[in-house]
């Protein structure tokens, strides 16, 4: 037999064999009987649970024959409404948050804040998050001026003078570890760029993984007494006797709020009190007449210039050269402030390390931009797993620049005076050997702006 004489092709051979394949189907309809069982699952729903946080208030505060206050018994905010308990009924006074105003303010006056959590419904991670709003002069009388030569909005002592003290407490009134300490200025400097609490009164816990605050089914029992969590925080602060003249018809305004966030997949590292976005081009052009007070780079180098920078400017920093040992290049790089010695500093890392630090002259800033530069379209510039004192911002946390671009990352409501460190891992990619002197690019460079 030969190949000629089949005369079935295989499309034909195809179509033949499902023919016989529907026969066969049909031949057994109607001659078997299948075994069959139903199981089914009715009226199913999915509903979001829910988080929401009540602050329990007790304060109160000593002016001498002057003054005292002291909240209403029962005092809590929720939803930014006050609320309070009277006549063992739960009476909220809507559009009115708590604000506490003294007058007359003098050395030897003090007061002192108990605040108190219920979460309901869900355990969470806590954080503090404040700032000084206002810290003026308000003019001067002939005693100030003989001891202070400063005038103007934002130039007041006040916020300098007082000394604040933030701990953990219990509802009975048992103080605990201390969270923070310092002039009114350095507290909320602090808690500006966000401070973690933890659930078990812990000033030393680990960031990441720590204690939560367990949630309540009601934020009160039938008695209408609150149901709170073991650790609340105590705020205490005073003008020292000592203090003078100085702080004269001076006046500060400042704000503190608590977060709650949900425990469930979130191992607490997330920071509500600071924020970021991203952004074409350089940071600084985001806002209207922003100044760039100090920056630090990380960037492309060779025999006529140095990688690595820091400083008030080219012209007044610390440089020092790094050997990134190719094209391309994988590390870590930190850039730090210490407020006590007014120093910025930054290192980078990969096997070797290198470090330049400077006393730069202002840093005030409340913006810290992290610029991602290329120049061709070989050049990459990424930065990801971007920390701020360990925590990462709300927002995204990596920002790059793939080709000739420049994009930047904009960590914003932080106060960069205070002690800070920026943690992020780097890449560069087209790094050359022997660029000229101008060619900076790849490069990673972190900017504090006053904006």
């Amino acid at each position: 037999m030969n190949d000629d004489t089949i005369g079935l092709s295989r499309r034909k051979m195809l179509v033949g064999l499902g023919a016989v394949g529907v026969a066969s189907a049909g031949a057994g309809l109607g001659t078997t009987a299948y075994f069959n069982d139903t199981e089914s699952f009715d009226g199913n729903t999915l509903t979001a649970g829910s988080l929401d946080l009540f602050v329990h208030v007790d304060y109160s505060e000593d002016q001498g024959s002057y003054a005292s206050y002291s909240t209403p018994p029962g005092s809590f905010i929720n939803g930014n409404v006050v609320g309070q308990i009277d006549d063992n009924a739960i009476v909220t006074t809507e559009d009115e948050s708590l604000s506490i105003q003294v007058s007359d303010l003098k050395p030897g006056d003090s007061g002192e804040g108990e605040f108190c959590f219920s979460i309901v419904n869900n355990p969470a991670y806590m954080w503090m998050c404040g700032e000084v709003t206002a810290n003026d002069e308000n003019g001067q009388n002939e005693p100030e001026m003989d001891v202070d030569s400063t005038v103007g909005e934002g130039m007041g002592e006040l916020a300098d003078a007082m000394q604040v003290t933030v701990s953990y407490c219990t509802a009975a009134g048992e103080t605990g570890e201390e969270i923070i300490s310092g002039s009114l200025a350095d507290v909320m400097s602090a808690l500006d760029n966000g401070v973690p609490l933890s659930g078990d009164g812990d000033a030393d816990a680990p960031l990441a993984d720590r204690p939560v605050f367990e949630g309540v089914d009601a934020p009160f029992d039938d008695d209408n007494e609150p149901v709170i969590a073991e650790q609340c925080v105590c705020f205490e602060w005073e003008v020292p006797f000592e203090v003078g003249n100085e702080i004269q018809s001076d006046s500060v305004e400042f704000d503190f709020e608590f977060y709650a966030v949900q425990s469930r997949h979130n191992d607490g590292t997330h920071n509500p009190c600071i924020t970021s976005r991203e952004v074409e081009g350089f940071g600084k052009s985001d806002y209207d007449d922003a100044d760039v007070l100090w920056a630090s780079k990380a960037r492309n180098g060779g025999s006529n210039t140095f990688e690595l920078i820091v400083g008030d400017d080219n012209a007044n920093a610390d440089t020092d050269d790094y050997d990134f040992g190719g094209s391309s290049f994988d590390g870590e790089l930190t850039v730090a402030y210490d407020a006590d010695t007014g120093e910025a500093s930054l290192e980078i890392a990969n096997g070797t390390t290198a470090d330049v630090s400077y006393a730069v002259s202002d840093a005030a800033g409340d913006v810290i931009s992290i610029v991602a530069r290329g120049d061709d379209a070989s050049h990459l510039a990424s930065v990801s797993n971007v920390r701020v004192n360990g925590s990462a911002p709300t927002g995204p946390d990596a920002v790059e620049a793939d080709g000739a671009e420049t994009v930047s990352l904009l960590i914003e409501d932080v106060d960069a005076s205070a002690d800070w460190e920026l943690t992020a891992d780097v890449a560069f990619e087209g790094l050359d050997n022997d660029p000229s002197a101008s060619d900076e690019n790849p490069a990673v460079y972190v900017e504090v702006i006053d904006a």
